[in-house]
């Protein structure tokens, strides 16, 4: 993987108030540009510059100014970005290139406090860091989503399955309506033939039958109108006993849920502020107590060699001092001038170490922490939603069950009021009876019956063919449905193996770029350096759970050439700085942040020797299309002289 492809070739950054700079302008062109200067020439200031504009606040104010800006000029667009001191913070303002730099922060800006360079040295949770920019609570909740359409689909294929066992049982049942329908109207035309015989033969007034007739025809209709009420009223009740089980069984899952705590949510945000900025001044110690404890350690071992020269010079007036450090069992404190049992210093670095050893394990346990309460975070958030869902549910049901026991109620006036009419309709109707009439009346009464029953079985006919057709309707969508469900399986596989690709591409990364810039820099008897990715069973507050991890190894060889496995607390300062940086570039391809971040930014990397610190900057220009490097002047004559240089901030 190379640097992005891009047209632009030049960047300018004016900065104005920003670290130490007051005022300055500085041209950038692709490529490696080298910051060459002593501590303390605005150098850091410069990288914060541009930090700044590209959208970060981890930038400081000139001491003695109330406000700032940075503007960079990139690609024919301009960006700027203001800062002001509020309330003894800084406020920031204007229109940044970044509108979120978690990406350049970690895995960018790689200035000495980066948290991805630091993490080797202090043994942070690699796997953590890597997986930070990447939003899994989204992936989860995606995932979420994704499982209920998949249930919802699972629903109505299994309402399909049960669709297609009805049909042939309706479609037997469409054929025996239509035999009988068949059937009874045979009998009424036999009904209606026998009337007419009888009708010929009966010597009535026209109006007599005109009038029976009538009110037949409106018992038939009444009677007709009680069956369909009577059948509403079966329907409602039905539906009222479902929907009341229905909410029964909601309530009852409400009843299971945990009662949410009062300011909950509150509380949780405030432990969880108070234990990062606990844990930000801890890491801010163990890295000064790592500094001081790799300065002394050089010391001891003579690997610094600045205060003996200082010491050794003729004109100094601590010239029996410097004899006494030469010479003597005794060792000179490098701080008082005093002179101290060696075994002493090592007394008070093995106590520095085991105050370090214990903040970084007090850290791990605040790490912990936070996770513990994240988990209870989403937890309660998890049962939220749910008690949310389940209330709407229950009202839902509540309205619909109220709303059809009024139906309920208005069918059973209906019912009476029609039982109340044919009665008055069949008072009627046999007292127009009479002894000649008696006959025909009840053939009519008969065929009324007949009409009656066909009306029925119509009825029941319809409701069975509307049943069939939509059940045939429904079918028709199995195949889509079908098809969507398995669109959703494969996005819920996507879903649930991105982070396990994000992770294993991590790995990769780091181990490959690892062995090359190890293979470069030829470090003495150090072989490899490779992350192994891991289940493993961890303490998050008082739960044991599987996670996955980054371990980290460190395999050395021995002057006859076996290996053996070393610890990160034996690595060099070098070694360790390379591996931090190492790791910060394997999260700079994992996120493809080159994408979005056309700056790298190197500093404060003294501690690797020039010769290897001018490969290590070659071999990150390969994947930077603006790499800006500040440097000690002696480290920057290594680098090459194709490389610009930047003297004067």
């Amino acid at each position: 993987m190379s640097k992005a492809d891009t047209s632009v070739s030049r960047a300018t950054v004016y900065a104005e108030n920003i670290g130490g700079i007051a005022q300055t302008e500085v041209d950038i062109r692709e490529g490696v540009t080298v910051l060459s200067g002593r501590n303390a020439t605005n150098r850091t200031s410069f990288l914060q510059s541009i930090m700044a504009v590209m959208g970060s606040d981890d930038v400081t104010l000139k001491g003695d100014a109330d406000e700032g800006e940075v503007e960079l000029s990139i690609d024919g667009d301009t960006y700027q970005r203001t800062l002001h001191h509020t309330n003894g913070s800084i406020a920031f303002g204007g229109d940044p290139y970044l509108h979120d730099p978690t990406l350049a922060d970690l895995f960018a800006f790689l200035i000495e406090s980066n948290e991805a360079r630091r993490g080797v040295v202090q043994q942070r949770d690699l796997r953590e860091l890597i997986m930070r920019p990447v939003d899994t609570d989204e992936i989860q909740a995606e995932i979420n989503r994704l499982e209920r359409q998949r249930d919802e689909i699972d629903e109505e294929l299994d309402e399909l399955d049960s669709l297609k066992e009805k049909l042939p049982s309706l479609e037997e049942r469409k054929r025996e309506l239509d035999e009988k329908i068949e059937t009874k109207r045979e009998e009424i035309g036999e009904k209606e033939d026998e009337i007419e015989s009888v009708d010929a033969d009966v010597d009535e007034t026209r109006e007599d039958k005109r009038e029976l007739e009538s009110r037949l025809d409106d018992l038939r209709e009444l009677r007709s109108d009680l069956e369909s009420v009577r059948s509403d009223i079966d329907v409602q009740e039905e539906s009222i006993e479902s929907l009341t089980r229905e909410l029964a069984d909601l309530e009852a899952d409400r009843e299971e849920l945990p009662d949410a705590p009062m300011g909950g949510h509150e509380e949780i945000d405030r432990e969880v502020s108070r234990l990062r900025e606990r844990k930000q001044t801890l890491e801010s110690d163990v890295s000064d107590l790592q500094d001081i404890i790799q300065f002394n350690e050089e010391m001891l071992d003579g690997e610094d060699e600045t205060v003996t020269e200082a010491l050794s010079r003729d004109d100094d007036p601590y010239e029996d001092l410097t004899d006494q450090l030469l010479e003597s069992e005794q060792t000179i404190c490098w701080t008082c001038g005093s002179e101290v049992d060696p075994e002493r210093i090592e007394d008070t670095l093995d106590t520095l170490r085991t105050v370090r050893q214990n903040q970084m394990s007090e850290i791990r346990e605040i790490e912990d922490e936070l996770e513990e309460l994240r988990a209870d975070k989403r937890e309660r958030e998890k049962q939220q939603r749910q008690r949310e869902s389940l209330e709407r549910k229950i009202d839902d049901i509540q309205a619909e069950i109220q709303e059809r026991e009024n139906r309920l109620a208005d069918l059973r006036d209906r019912r009476g009021e029609l039982s109340d009419e044919v009665e008055t309709v069949e008072t009627e109707v046999e007292s127009l009876e009479s002894e000649d009439f008696s006959e025909i009346l009840d053939l009519h009464k008969e065929a009324n019956e007949l009409e009656f029953e066909l009306g029925q079985l119509e009825s029941e006919l319809d409701d069975v063919a509307d049943r069939i057709a939509t059940i045939e309707d429904r079918l028709t969508e199995e195949d889509s449905l079908r098809a969507r469900r398995e669109e959703i399986g494969d996005e819920l596989e996507t879903q649930r193996t991105r982070i396990d690709q994000i992770e294993q591409q991590a790995v990769a990364e780091f181990n490959e770029h690892m062995d090359e810039v190890l293979d470069l820099l030829s470090y003495e008897n150090l072989a490899r350096i490779w992350i192994e990715r891991i289940e493993k069973t961890v303490k998050e507050g008082r739960r044991n759970v599987e996670k996955t991890v980054f371990e980290i190894h460190v395999v050395r060889t021995t002057e006859s050439g076996a290996t053996y496995e070393d610890t990160i607390d034996h690595l060099s300062e070098s070694e360790r700085e390379v591996t931090g940086l190492t790791f910060a570039l394997a999260g700079y391809l994992v996120h493809d942040v080159y994408e979005t971040v056309p700056f790298m930014l190197l500093d404060s990397l003294e501690a690797i020797d020039s010769s290897r610190l001018a490969d290590l900057v070659d071999y990150f220009s390969e994947y930077v299309q603006f790499l800006v490097v500040a440097l000690l002047p002696e480290d920057a004559q290594a680098l090459s002289d194709d490389y610009d240089r930047v003297t004067d901030i």
